[in-house]
């Protein structure tokens, strides 16, 4: 059966702009191949990359959430966030 949603990801969208500061400059990581970010890409979308804790909290989830098959849980620190902040519009 196909569920219809009324937002689909486009993985065909590039990359537009890092929303705040890198994790570099956060000091959040000493590596690139694994820090934690978050990207607009160019349809106006956002991406973040952080650690997928998707089966450790699946099953502490507060009532009416829920992760989908093909979704997952992720968490980022929060001085990533709130670097962010000062890009992201408020509407």
């Amino acid at each position: 059966m196909i569920v219809e949603r009324p937002w689909e990801a486009d993985a065909s969208a590039g990359f537009s702009r890092r929303l705040g500061r890198s994790p570099q400059e956060l000091g959040l990581t000493s590596a690139t191949e694994s820090c934690p970010d978050i990207w607009e890409m160019d349809n106006g979308d956002v991406a973040v990359i952080g650690r997928d804790v998707t089966p450790e909290v699946a099953a502490r989830l507060p009532d009416g959430v829920s992760i989908g098959a093909d979704e997952r849980l992720v968490i980022i620190p929060r001085s990533l966030l709130v670097a962010a902040k000062p890009d992201i519009p408020d509407a």
